[in-house]
C-alpha cells in the first residue's frame, strides 16, 4: 500500500470515532499535513508529519504505516510515532486545566424545585 487518503488513516488510527468525522475535522482546517492545510481527499504517505488538533489537544505525529482498516486501540497506536515535543506540551496544557479547573468553585447541590423558581424569576427581570 503506497498511499490512503488522510480521512481514512485518521479513522483507523483512531484520532476520530467516524470517517465522516474524520472528513470534517479535514476539511475544516483541523488537520495539517508537513505544514500545509490539507483537503480529505489527500493521499497520505509513510514519514509524512501530521499536525492534529481536537478540542484544546493538540497532536504533532510522523506516520510509520499506512493503513485503511480500523483495528484494535493497541495496533492503531503502532501506526504513528509521536513527537517529543508534542508530549511534553500536551501534559503542560493537561496540568494548566486541571490548576484552572480546581479554582473554579463548583455548588454544593443541585437546585431544588423552591430554587430554580427563582432563578427564573430572577432571569426573568433582567
Amino acid at each position: 500500500m503506497d498511499n490512503v487518503r488522510i480521512d481514512k488513516w485518521l479513522w483507523a488510527a483512531r484520532f476520530f470515532k467516524t470517517r465522516s468525522l474524520a472528513a470534517k475535522a479535514v476539511g475544516g482546517g483541523h488537520v495539517a499535513l508537513n505544514g500545509h492545510k490539507i483537503k480529505p481527499a489527500r493521499t497520505l504517505q509513510v514519514g509524512d508529519l501530521l499536525v492534529i488538533r481536537q478540542g484544546f489537544v493538540e497532536y504533532t505525529i510522523s506516520v510509520l504505516v499506512l493503513s485503511e482498516q480500523r483495528g484494535p486501540a493497541a495496533a492503531a497506536r503502532t501506526l504513528y510515532q509521536e513527537t517529543e515535543a508534542s508530549l511534553t506540551r500536551r501534559e503542560q496544557v493537561q496540568v494548566e486545566r486541571k490548576a484552572m479547573n480546581l479554582q473554579a468553585s463548583r455548588p454544593e447541590h443541585r437546585p431544588d424545585k423552591h430554587e430554580r423558581r427563582k432563578i427564573r424569576q430572577f432571569l426573568k427581570k433582567e
